[in-house]
């Protein structure tokens, strides 16, 4: 049987294997030796710039957690109210402590229910008490993976009564009529909403910042950027003020805060989502690229949430909780994209990359296997023009869809800092100004990567792919480093299940770690791997000191 697996994997790999013949003649070659070069010097002068603005600006840092209730998983956290060791009452009020300690610090959440969270704690608490039997417990759990556990949303998810401005001037003080059909299914699964969280304006930008709320922090260095655009929910999780979040993913939204705040974070495969809710949008696409997922800070919370997410029928379908022999799986590699507008991956993170693949060759007879595709170098240019065929206008929803925004009035107010807009917004209006990718073109690479990609993972493989080129960014930095969002936003594109799984901390304390990507609708094999990958690389690391150790 394995020598079957083996023939049938070199047959389908062989086409996607890197050449090893040498190309030095090769005037295409050396055109990418000199850019390589070119980028690494830009890199490194753009590095020792922002090494020396803020050579004398410390880290703030976080308190240690006061319960350590607030370090359990979710499951824990329900097993707990559920054997009564806990009420309901006393989890949501250690969270809403957490949540006061660092918060000044970080400015993740910006807008709190924490009276109504306490009040709904009571309901449950009552609930409780009036089940005399265990079985009438089990009937109170039932269908409530997530009962009493409290969580975390986007404030440009709609939450009922929570300030949804989306970052815009426009928009302050507006408050949702209704919950997100997102934000409600986690309700339905017995969670607990304390408060939304920060964004960038509109979304569409890798750091959390905007004009109403101004900007968050990461948790392990104040100093660098918690990511974007669900970078306040990265941010409050990962410093223990919610044990979930909801993030929302078009261009590596979730993925890129997880990763920047050492968290795990799934992007469900694209179209088993209601969008509704999800900043403007209506639940009636016809297409998207936009998904949800779960923010978390362990692998094992990921399925519950999930499978709230889905709903039964689709949890079923897609077989979330369902055992994987990752033994039986094939496994794949790439770990340079060339894309020539991305910086190439830095020697740790490459360090721990090859640790992976290593952990993994020791689980299944057949190693992993590199592979390349030449449609990950243009990963950006098909983002740009998959952005396209979304059914918002960029210009109008700036304006809050009661004017549209001109980027001729909007450069010359940024200019003299008169601009109720972010930088990032600004930038976007001028993108669009550009030319537009050739969309025959754009279509054609497309369909091509797709059709490879999909035909080499099947229902029964993985591929690793780099989560970043290097570890968070100081705030501001990523304007110099524009297209690195590429390694996120091209499984948009593709409309792929991926996890961003955290693998410990880099020399400068910053979170490292890898993205793990299956093939249409084999979501619960992204999260099997990323348990395994937990176990033997220690997952999300507190960052804070802490003497509670947590198993």
């Amino acid at each position: 049987m394995a020598g079957y697996r083996k023939e049938k994997q070199e047959k389908v790999v062989k086409k996607f294997r890197p050449s090893k013949k040498p190309k030095t003649s090769n005037p295409c070659y050396c055109l990418s030796y000199v850019i390589s070069f070119l980028r690494f010097v830009y890199d490194l002068t753009v590095s020792f710039i922002f090494d020396y603005v803020y050579k004398n600006t410390p880290s703030k840092t976080l308190p240690p957690v006061e319960d350590p209730l607030v370090l359990d998983n979710c499951t824990t956290i329900v097993n707990k109210i559920k054997n009564k060791e806990v009420k309901c009452r006393h989890v949501v009020k250690c969270f809403i402590k957490r949540i006061e300690q660092v918060n000044p610090i970080l400015n993740a959440v910006v807008d709190t229910r924490f009276d109504k969270a306490l009040v709904e704690a009571d309901e449950y608490d009552k609930l409780i008490e009036l089940a005399d039997t265990e079985e009438k417990i089990n009937l109170i759990f039932d269908g409530k993976p997530l009962f009493g556990v409290p969580f975390t949303s986007k404030e440009s998810t709609a939450a009922k009564g929570m300030s949804w401005t989306l970052g815009l001037v426009s928009r302050t003080g507006m408050k949702s009529n209704e919950d997100a059909e997102v934000v409600k299914s986690l309700k339905t699964a017995g969670a607990i909403l304390l408060g939304v969280t920060n964004v960038p304006e509109i979304n569409l930008w890798c750091e959390t910042r905007n004009k109403v709320y101004g900007q968050t922090n990461n948790p392990y260095n104040t100093n660098h950027s918690a990511g974007g655009s669900s970078g306040g929910e990265a941010s409050i999780i990962s410093a223990c003020g919610s044990p979930l979040g909801l993030g929302t993913d078009i261009g590596g939204s979730a993925r890129i805060p997880a990763f920047n705040c050492g968290l795990f974070g799934h992007k469900l495969t694209t179209g088993f989502i209601n969008t509704k809710g999800m900043t403007f949008r209506k639940g009636t696409e016809k297409q998207t690229m936009v998904s949800a997922g779960p923010i978390t800070k362990y692998a094992e919370d990921l399925t519950p949430v999930i499978k709230a997410f889905l709903g039964p029928e689709k949890s079923l379908e897609l077989k979330i909780g369902q055992e994987v022999d990752l033994s039986s799986l094939k496994y794949y590699y790439v770990d340079k994209p060339n894309d020539p507008r991305v910086s190439p991956i830095s020697d740790e993170l490459q360090i721990v990359f090859d640790h992976v693949i290593e952990s993994i060759a020791s689980i299944t007879e057949l190693p992993p296997l590199r592979v390349k595709f030449t449609g990950t170098r243009y990963s950006y240019s098909l983002w740009r023009h998959s952005m396209t065929k979304e059914e918002s206008d960029f210009r109008a929803t700036l304006g809050n869809n009661q004017t549209r925004v001109s980027v001729w009035q909007e450069v010359p107010k940024t200019i003299v800092g008169r601009s109720n807009h972010s930088l990032a917004a600004v930038l976007k209006l001028i993108d669009l100004q550009l030319p537009k990718v050739n969309a025959v073109w754009a279509d054609a690479e497309i369909e091509k990567l797709s059709n490879e990609i999909s035909t080499l993972l099947g229902d029964d493989s993985v591929l690793f792919f780099p989560s970043s080129p290097t570890t968070a960014k100081r705030h501001y930095e990523p304007f110099l480093h524009p297209y690195n969002f590429a390694y996120w936003a091209i499984f948009n594109v593709l409309k792929l299940p991926v996890t961003q799984v955290p693998l410990g901390l880099g020399l400068n304390g910053l979170p490292l770690g890898i993205q793990v990507v299956a093939g249409m609708n084999q979501d619960r094999l992204c999260v099997a791997v990323a348990k395994h990958l937990e176990l033997k690389f220690g997952g999300w690391k507190p960052p804070f000191t802490t003497n509670t150790v947590k198993n």
